[in-house]
């Protein structure tokens, strides 16, 4: 019997990493106008960017309990045990389908052996959850000891981001409109972390620059551990490698942190932050 981990496509880690980890991605479904698309499959970021420059608005579901039963009755009927590594349910349903798929599943076969685990994150800082267990799955750890590491980390993953423009955040319905007007206007550049699974302003700063080096100066606020030298941090960006570059040497030069995972946001989330996206995920404390 093997160990099987399932993740979605809002954990934006680069499909080459997945796939040496042998972890399997669920695509979301992302909606442009009458047509449903599956994220990074049937339609990829830069297209979903290069439309919402040009005014395309798109929206999001969650995969369906039916594609959650098919994968998880794959590898249940091949006799391994199932371990999915959810994306936030307090930002999307998706984890909620899994989990009418789990129980589908078992009233099928009583002994499957499924597991659910909530991480309450998103984007690269979901990803480096999934990263994270997918490393000791591949130094043979037992499923007890994925999980394990896939709590640890979702409980300990920080998230700092900001939106190039504050009108996706209202499309949203995370800002007011009257904020989305203003932000505009003033050049405001919201940052933002996820707190128990769900968005959250933290502060307003003006100017693009200015905002970038209060994320980098945020990341010593609030990280517990004293070593970030050897922290592993994710950057995710709205089709914006430079700035996304830009803020690996910050933190870099900063902190002394050598390793990254940079990777473009992909629909499931660009649909509603935006291009122009920055993000950054690490774990404030150590394993």
């Amino acid at each position: 019997m093997s160990i099987k981990i399932i993740c979605d496509s809002a954990c934006d880690l680069p499909a080459a990493l997945l796939e040496d980890l042998g972890i399997e991605e669920l695509p979301i479904v992302v909606i442009k106008g009458e047509k449903e698309y599956f994220d990074k499959v049937s339609i990829d970021p830069e297209e979903v960017y290069s439309s919402m420059r040009d005014g395309e608005v798109f929206k999001t579901a969650q995969i369906t309990p039916i594609t959650f039963q098919s994968s998880f009755e794959k590898h249940v009927k091949n006799g391994d045990e199932v371990v999915y590594i959810g994306f936030s349910s307090g930002l999307s349903a998706t984890f909620q389908s899994a989990n009418v798929a789990k129980l589908s599943v078992q009233e099928k076969y009583p002994e499957a052996e499924i597991t659910l685990v909530d991480t309450k994150a998103a984007s690269g800082g979901y990803g480096l959850v999934v990263y994270e267990a997918g490393k000791v799955l591949m130094n043979g750890g037992t499923k007890e000891e994925i999980i394990e590491t896939a709590k640890f980390f979702s409980e300990n993953m920080d998230h700092i981001f900001t939106v190039d423009n504050i009108e996706y955040l209202y499309r949203g319905g995370r800002v007011s409109r009257t904020n989305a007007i203003l932000g505009g206007m003033l050049n405001i550049k919201p940052i933002l972390e996820v707190n128990d699974g769900k968005l959250v302003p933290l502060e307003k700063i003006r100017g693009k620059n200015k905002v970038l080096k209060r994320m980098v100066e945020l990341i010593g606020e609030r990280n517990i551990d004293s070593n970030l030298s050897s922290t592993i941090f994710c950057i995710t960006h709205g089709d914006d490698l430079e700035t996304a570059e830009k803020l690996k040497s910050m933190i870099s030069e900063k902190y002394g942190a050598k390793e990254f995972i940079i990777n473009q946001i992909g629909g499931a989330i660009g649909a509603h932050v935006g291009p122009g996206s920055l993000t950054i995920f690490y774990s404030k404390r150590k394993r």
